[in-house]
């Protein structure tokens, strides 16, 4: 369990330190508020400590992506077992890095929905021991609503705003009203595009290209279609005729793997495991093919939030976040969609797209802020693998029809 640091701090210091030059009478009145957050939905292990301000005070992070690699994918209990082997010291590792002793911190913020159920469960046993150790109060954080977030702890993005959320195991467009309040406009039908990318990676044997050997299977993606032509591999377009907000992406990796087995029957002599010579732009057609789909679904939401006057006039803001959102091409695709609606794109840096525990941290704060979920009994809480995000209008879009306009997103 975390030890107490051997740090003497006091509010004000902490108030300096998170606000800088602002006035030391308003500091000595009431020190800024800091939250630890926990990470533990998927596959990687986080903490981090942070000030009202939006100061980072101190985090750390261990990542389970080379053990997942080499199994070809997540197995739920390895991921449980390496949280289990991992947690404490990645916390006390967080707490050490912000100089910052467990009693001064004013609430545990933790992960517990949506997520893998064994990962969760490593992080809501440990979070519930340690605010039974120094007694604070508890903020349990719903995992796409703090990477909806996010980027309010980076700029100024004022409620409502119109929020993309793409990763390995998600996949949504919804309306952000408040901290907690969300009008969900479509989500994925079948798997999310981080998922359907490392799939098709796999597929390709792109673990065994010298330049991916260490890539995630979206990162291997992006990383060939920029040498690839996507004009040389033909990919239909997922959902073309459903006129909704909803994603699918099973099929586009079927379509792709069909198209994988026709391209290995033509290179006569090809061995399992070995690279297509096609491989660069089977990469490209695939990219463009998800990015697309993102952009039209995106440019519908749109339409629909103005028709329903679901964003302000003025400044109205797409904000796109999740694992997949550090892909450069796919944000580029976005960017055009925003630009010719008059939105601005706003979007994490790729360290805050993947899970941390900074995004997690910082829901704490907005909760804090809005005295929203905060338990100070929180035995009866419980991790939910699965949780919907918001009320769900996904069959109000549906019924609006909305046609999307073309736009040429060929960049």
């Amino acid at each position: 369990m975390v030890r107490e640091p051997n740090v003497a701090r006091v509010g004000v210091a902490m108030a300096m330190h998170c606000l800088g030059t602002r006035a030391l009478s308003w500091a000595a009145a009431r020190a800024p508020r800091l939250v630890l957050g926990i990470e533990t939905s998927c596959d990687d292990t986080a903490a981090a400590v942070v000030c009202e301000a939006g100061t980072v005070l101190g985090e750390a992070l261990h990542s389970q992506k080379e053990t997942h690699l080499k199994a070809g994918g997540i197995i739920p209990p390895v991921a449980q077992r390496l949280h289990r082997e991992h947690l404490d010291r990645v916390v006390q590792e967080a707490m050490d890095n912000s100089g910052v002793p467990l009693n001064e911190v004013t609430a545990i913020a933790t992960t517990i929905k949506p997520g893998l159920a064994l990962s969760l469960q490593v992080g809501l046993e440990y979070s519930l021991k340690l605010i039974e150790q120094c007694k604070k109060p508890f903020i349990p954080v719903h995992h796409m609503e703090a990477h909806a977030l996010t980027i309010r702890m980076l700029q100024s993005v004022e409620f409502p705003f119109l929020v993309l959320l793409i990763s390995g195991g998600h996949s949504l467009l919804a309306v952000a009203r408040g901290v907690d309040d969300f009008l969900l406009l479509g989500q994925t039908l079948d798997e999310a595009p981080g998922d359907t990318l490392d799939k098709i990676a796999r597929r390709l044997s792109l673990k065994n290209h010298p330049a991916c050997c260490t890539m995630s299977g979206g990162e291997a993606i992006e990383y060939l279609a920029r040498t690839g032509n996507r004009l040389h591999v033909e990919i239909r377009e997922p959902m073309s005729h459903h006129i909704d907000c909803d994603f699918s992406f099973s099929g586009l990796r079927n379509q792709v793997n069909l198209i994988i087995a026709k391209k290995e029957k033509e290179e006569a002599g090809i061995q399992d495991g070995q690279l297509l010579s096609c491989v660069n732009d089977i990469a490209a057609a695939v990219q463009h093919t998800v990015a697309v789909h993102l952009a039209k679904r995106t440019h519908r939401a749109i339409l629909f939030c103005k028709k329903e006057d679901f964003l302000p006039q003025s400044n109205p803001a797409l904000v796109v976040s999740g694992g997949v959102a550090s892909n450069e091409y796919i944000i580029k695709v976005l960017q055009i969609v925003t630009e010719a609606n008059g939105l601005s794109l706003n979007c994490p840096p790729p360290k805050l797209c993947t899970d941390n525990g900074i995004m997690i941290a910082w829901n704490g704060i907005e909760r804090l802020r809005a005295g929203i979920g905060i338990l100070h009994n929180p035995k009866a809480i419980r991790y939910e693998p699965k949780a919907p995000l918001g009320i769900n209008l996904s069959e109000q879009v549906r019924r609006a029809a909305l046609k999307v306009p073309y736009l040429k997103l060929k960049i």
